[in-house]
């Protein structure tokens, strides 16, 4: 047990978590994380996300100390939003993503209604997705005010690389997109501004994604700080670089208890890995998230590239993925899966051996936790940074070849090729598979009692008592 978990029983912890699942997922862990710590915890969703919330958090909806409230959500956002859209992935196009995050505020008046209203103990401090920056203001109304704590669904190196970078305008000052470049405060580390998605190059930016994204910055600057899904071991350096954040992960360590699950009748992908390791097989699985958006042409190159490469693959695709419908005959070495798959139980299967992956956090943690290395082909966002610390900062992986090295660069079929069969069976895959055994281990430890991870949490309970107890 916790040496301060006597005073943990006095917190109660609201969380909410955007509407997406990979910003929504690691915030369970982190709530089931809570209460075993004997938090009370309230966790905010919408209606057509809280049955997801309800199966996965199961084992906690029957505890006392464990509550989910809806909000109702708007149901005509207007700019090309569907109706009764309440999550990123039922967006028809990812440009829609900016009137949908922005349409959040618009729960306010109902989130502080609810928090007034809530029983049990005062709320003691609450966690809420960088993306909905209005809830700084819920906490500071909130009883005279209470501390707010951010979560980005980032890694510390994407975090501190983002803002070293950004700080003074110092991107601007390299004017080609594929041109390395120091950061400041860690000059071994050498980036692009291909690394960085716009609004951050744009000389002088404007409009609403830039609006809100500073809403977002500037939200988290005044907030307590930042829960951050890692472990210092993983990135000390970057971890370091603001002391008001806090690596309590991996949280896709948090098991769910799956004694209840005996029943459950085994998916078909997972059978076709069991007949891959009885046949001594060993598989690459491929998956690229639900937000990336690919091109018809790209495709076809990743399909040319699999097929050449000889390689053992699954491949999970979005359902609007058609285009695989059109001639891809996979035979006996691949199977193509349309439908949500749970990636953990996927990775931790003994066959898998590779993962080529858009390099969102999550995944990149999660291949690390299964020690499964990393064919990094990163898409949007801040996974080409994710990238670069995959491959190049802690080397569990290997960078996808482009067609003229550029961090955005179409990959060919013989590009892909050439880099599937790198990471499966030559000399960087070896070295990768050995650097992510190391990292896994690692991760295991730090999520134990006593461990990095364990202690971070249990410093920063203390720290929020001490603070709400000198506040009364």
């Amino acid at each position: 047990m916790a040496s301060n978990d006597h005073h943990n029983h006095r917190h109660h912890v609201v969380l909410f978590p955007f509407m997406s699942k990979g910003h929504t997922i690691p915030v369970l862990h982190l709530a089931r994380l809570l209460v075993r710590r004997n938090a009370t915890v309230t966790l905010f969703t919408t209606p057509a996300n809280q049955s997801f919330i309800s199966d996965y958090l199961s084992d906690l909806t029957t505890t006392r100390t464990f509550s989910i409230l809806s909000l109702p959500f708007p149901e005509n956002i207007g700019d090309g939003v569907p109706p009764g859209t309440e999550s990123t992935d039922k967006l028809p196009e990812i440009s829609l993503w900016v009137p949908f995050a922005r349409s959040t505020h618009l729960m306010k008046p109902h989130f502080e209604q609810s928090l007034e209203s809530l029983p049990g103990p005062p709320v003691t401090f609450m966690v809420t997705d960088g993306f909905l920056p209005w809830t700084l203001d819920s906490a500071n109304k909130y009883r005279g005010g209470i501390p707010r704590l951010v979560y980005y669904g980032m890694g510390n190196f994407a975090n501190a690389v983002s803002r070293d970078v950004s700080e003074g305008g110092y991107i601007h000052r390299f004017d080609s997109d594929d041109e390395l470049f120091p950061v400041p405060h860690f000059p071994w580390v050498k980036v692009t501004r291909n690394d960085f998605d716009q609004p951050f190059t744009d000389r002088k930016p404007s409009g609403l994604h830039f609006e809100f994204i500073m809403d977002c910055v500037v939200s988290a600057v005044n907030s307590f700080g930042q829960i951050v899904n890692s472990f210092y071991e993983l990135e000390p350096a970057y971890a370091d670089f603001d002391p008001r954040t806090w690596s309590v992960g991996p949280l896709c360590l948090i098991e769910h208890p799956r004694g209840g699950e005996s029943g459950r009748k085994t998916p078909p992908w997972m059978e076709w890995l069991d007949g891959m390791l009885e046949k001594g097989k060993p598989v690459l699985y491929v998956a690229f998230g639900s937000q990336a958006e690919i091109s018809r042409e790209q495709f076809r190159e990743i399909k040319t590239g699999l097929e050449k490469s000889e390689a053992n693959f699954l491949w999970v695709v979005r359902k609007n993925e058609t285009e695989l419908d059109d001639g891809f005959e996979v035979g006996s070495r691949g199977i193509v899966v349309r439908e949500w798959v749970d990636q953990r139980e996927i990775l931790g299967h003994q066959s898998v051996q590779g993962f080529l992956s858009h390099c969102g956090w999550n995944s990149v943690l999660e291949s690390i936790c299964a020690r499964v290395p990393i064919l990094a082909w990163p898409m949007m966002a801040e996974q080409p940074l994710n990238a670069r610390f995959v491959a190049e900062e802690i080397k569990v992986g290997i960078r996808v070849q482009t067609s003229n090295g550029s961090v955005r660069g179409f990959v060919t079929a013989e590009g892909l090729e050439k880099s599937v069969k790198e990471l499966m069976e030559g000399e960087t895959g070896k070295e990768a598979r050995k650097k992510v055994k190391e990292f896994g281990d690692a991760a295991m430890e730090a999520v134990q009692e006593g461990g990095s991870s364990w202690k971070a949490l249990d410093d920063l309970l203390t720290l929020l008592h001490g603070s709400e107890t000198h506040s009364r």
